[in-house]
């Protein structure tokens, strides 16, 4: 308990003020928090459906391709059609947040040239499939960098509602309930003290 005393009476005032303004700051981060995190979630979410239509089509492309050009002669295509990719995980930061991301060095989205086989003598739904899933793969690396960024604000907006909570819940109530112990214990003090210098000036008066 503390001693119940003016100076400790305005320290606990002044250090609830502190407290609100605290929480309200902590607020403001955690509103700027939300509007980030729904920002990226709605690039995510568009990217995966993307990604999703993108996958079926090359799927489809690729049963086509596989019906006229036979399995035989697409199995035979996996030798030279591989290509590595080349993929660096950078350290980056938002709202003063460091996350991980993912960099890659150069697009897995090939021109036909650059695939190793002639593509002149294929059939053209093989280039449409390929394309396609090339093109999965790039848009998963950069869905791969969006969840890293959204997980460490998820964190974070999480940590912040939790400071809130205590603050609000358990540090702003005690301080208050402190306050107003020591309040009270002054007021009646200070009644205490007028009644006693009012019966002193009575008694005074009729010693008169």
């Amino acid at each position: 308990m503390i001693r119940p005393t003016r100076t400790n009476l305005l320290l606990l005032r002044e250090k609830s003020r502190s407290v609100e303004n605290s929480i309200g700051i902590l607020k403001g981060r955690r509103q700027a928090l939300i509007r980030e995190f729904l920002a990226s979630s709605r690039s995510l979410l568009k990217s995966r459906e993307e990604v999703r239509e993108e996958y079926g089509r090359a799927l489809e492309e690729l049963h086509l391709g596989t019906g006229i050009e036979g399995e035989a002669a697409m199995a035979s295509l996996d030798a030279v059609i591989p290509k590595r990719v080349g993929v660096e995980i950078a350290e980056q930061s938002v709202m003063g947040l460091r996350y991980r991301d993912v960099e890659v060095a150069e697009s897995p989205v090939r021109s036909p040239e650059e695939r190793g086989y002639d593509y002149r003598a294929t059939t053209p739904h093989l280039e449409e499939a390929l394309h396609g899933f090339e093109t999965v793969v790039e848009a998963m690396l950069a869905i791969a960098a969006f969840e890293s960024r959204l997980k460490r604000l998820g964190e974070e907006i999480r940590r912040v509602t939790r400071r809130i909570r205590v603050l609000e819940e358990r540090v702003l109530p005690e301080l208050s309930r402190e306050t107003r112990i020591i309040d009270q214990y002054l007021g009646e003090r200070e009644r205490e003290a007028y009644y006693r210098l009012k019966r002193f000036k009575e008694l005074g008066g009729k010693g008169r």
